[in-house]
């Protein structure tokens, strides 16, 4: 599996203090999506509906606003 190209913009061009810390959206090779965000899953397994769950090896992952916004115009409709 690859990262195959960046969805939205890189995250200096979105005001990151780091030039490169900060959320990020990739798609893979595979046609799945990788997500660099802030673990939260600590914070908000408790208050996930009752239809959803959290497996061991997942994690719920937060990215900002502007991450997924920026992304918006490259994600694909199919």
């Amino acid at each position: 599996m690859e990262i195959i190209r960046r969805l939205g913009v890189p995250p200096s061009e979105r005001g990151s203090a780091t030039n490169g810390t900060c959320p990020d959206i990739f798609e893979l090779s595979d046609g799945n999506f990788a997500v660099i965000g802030t673990d939260m899953t600590t914070e908000l397994a408790g208050e996930l509906p009752s239809d959803a769950a959290v497996a061991g090896y997942e994690r719920i992952v937060m990215v900002s606003r502007a991450t997924l916004v920026a992304a918006r115009k490259d994600i694909p409709l199919n």
